[in-house]
C-alpha cells in the first residue's frame, strides 16, 4: 500500500528505521524484533523505547548468535510470524550464511510454495569511524548472487522508513542494508504510516543530460554533491538512486543511459565483483551502440578496511572521485 505524505517530521536515518519498526508492530501483531541489546536501542540507538511499548515478548534481546537469530527468524516466518532481525554489522551475517542464503532464500521454493518466509534481516554496511575491517564491510552484493532474497539499500531518512516498512510487509525474505555513514543524517520523513515505497523501483534523485550516475546508500548524497560541483562547469549529471539491488530496476537505468549516453556506477562495496560489475554488463549488453564512452565504475578498495577513521575515508569513493570520473567521461 502506498500513501501521500501531508505532514513530515525531521529525524535521523537511524531513527526513521526505528519509527518504521514501531509502526509496523502497531499495525501487525505478528511482527516482532530480535537483536543484540535491541531492548535498549541496539548498537546505534534506533530501537530505543520499543520495549516500553511492546514488551519483552516482541522485542527480544539475543546473545551474539547470528546463526541462531536468523534460524529463529526462518522458523517463525514459516509458521506465520513476521520476524525482524537486527544484526549489528553486515560482516557477521556471514556467520548466518546458511540460514540466510539457503534457508530463507530457498526453502519456499524447495517446499513447493507451501509457506511464505516474510522475514526482514537488517544488516548495516560500510565504515563506522575506524571500527576495523571486520566491522566495515559492504556485503550487499551477496543477495544479487544467491536467488530467493530481496535486497534494500536506502539513501536518506524518508526512504529508510518507507523501504523498511515495505520489507516488513513483503511475503518474501528481505535483506535490508542501511549505510552506517548515514546513521545520523537528518531529513524530512512523512508521518503517514501508510507511506510505503515499492521494492524494485529506482528514483531519479536529480535529472541531468550528460552522464548517468547510478548509485545507492551513502553514495547517493556524494553523487548529488558532485553534480552540484560539476554544474558550474556545464556538466549535467543525472543521479539514479537504485534503492533496491534485488529487484534491480533495469528499465530506469537503461532509460537514463539511453538519454545521456554515458554511465558511471558508484558504490560502497569493493569495485571488483561489486554490484557495479553486473550493472555495467547489462548496460554494455543493451546500450552498447548508444554509449559515447566506456561504462565507468567506482567502488571501495580491494583491501581490508583499516581500523582508523582517518585512513578508512580513503578506501571509499569520494565526491572528488566522482567529479573526476564524470569529467573524464565527458571530455576524454
Amino acid at each position: 500500500m502506498t500513501g501521500t505524505a501531508t505532514d513530515v517530521v525531521t529525524m535521523t536515518y537511524e531513527a526513521a528505521q526505528g519509527a518504521a519498526i514501531a509502526e509496523e508492530m502497531r499495525r501487525d501483531p505478528t511482527v516482532f524484533l530480535m537483536g543484540q541489546d535491541i531492548a535498549s536501542g541496539g548498537f546505534f540507538g534506533g530501537t530505543r523505547g520499543l520495549t516500553d511499548e511492546f514488551g519483552a515478548a516482541r522485542v527480544r534481546n539475543t546473545g551474539i548468535t547470528e546463526a541462531f537469530m536468523v534460524g529463529c527468524a526462518a522458523g517463525a516466518a514459516m509458521t506465520g510470524m513476521r520476524p525482524i532481525v537486527q544484526l549489528g554489522f553486515a560482516d557477521f551475517g556471514l556467520i548466518a550464511g546458511d540460514e540466510l542464503f539457503q534457508k530463507l532464500g530457498k526453502w519456499r521454493h524447495m517446499h513447493g510454495g507451501l509457506f511464505e518466509l516474510p522475514a526482514t534481516i537488517i544488516m548495516p554496511i560500510g565504515p563506522s569511524g575506524g571500527a576495523g575491517s571486520e566491522h566495515s564491510g559492504s556485503m550487499e552484493m551477496l543477495p544479487m548472487h544467491f536467488p530467493g532474497l530481496k535486497a534494500v539499500v536506502p539513501s536518506n531518512p524518508a526512504d529508510a522508513k518507507a523501504l523498511l516498512k515495505a520489507a516488513i510487509r513483503d511475503p518474501n525474505p528481505v535483506l535490508y542494508y542501511p549505510s552506517k555513514q548515514l546513521n545520523y543524517v537528518r531529513g524530512s520523513v512523512p508521518a503517514d504510516p501508510e507511506v510505503v515505497l515499492p521494492l524494485g523501483a529506482a528514483a531519479t534523485a536529480r535529472a541531468g543530460a550528460d552522464v548517468t550516475v547510478i548509485s545507492y546508500g551513502c553514495m547517493v548524497p556524494r553523487a548529488l554533491e558532485a553534480a552540484d560541483a560539476l554544474s558550474g562547469e556545464g556538466i549535467s549529471l543525472e543521479v539514479i538512486d537504485l534503492r533496491t539491488l534485488v529487484p534491480l530496476d533495469i528499465d530506469t537505468i537503461l532509460a537514463s543511459v539511453g538519454r545521456t549516453a554515458r554511465a558511471l556506477i558508484v558504490h560502497e562495496a569493493p569495485r571488483t565483483a561489486g554490484p557495479g560489475a553486473e550493472i555495467a554488463a547489462v548496460i554494455a549488453e543493451r546500450c552498447f551502440y548508444r554509449l559515447q564512452a566506456p561504462v565507468a565504475r567506482l567502488g571501495a578498495v580491494d583491501a581490508p578496511i583499516p581500523a582508523s577513521r582517518f585512513l578508512e575515508e580513503y578506501c571509499f569513493p569520494s565526491v572528488s572521485d566522482i567529479v573526476h570520473m564524470a569529467r573524464r567521461l565527458v571530455h576524454e
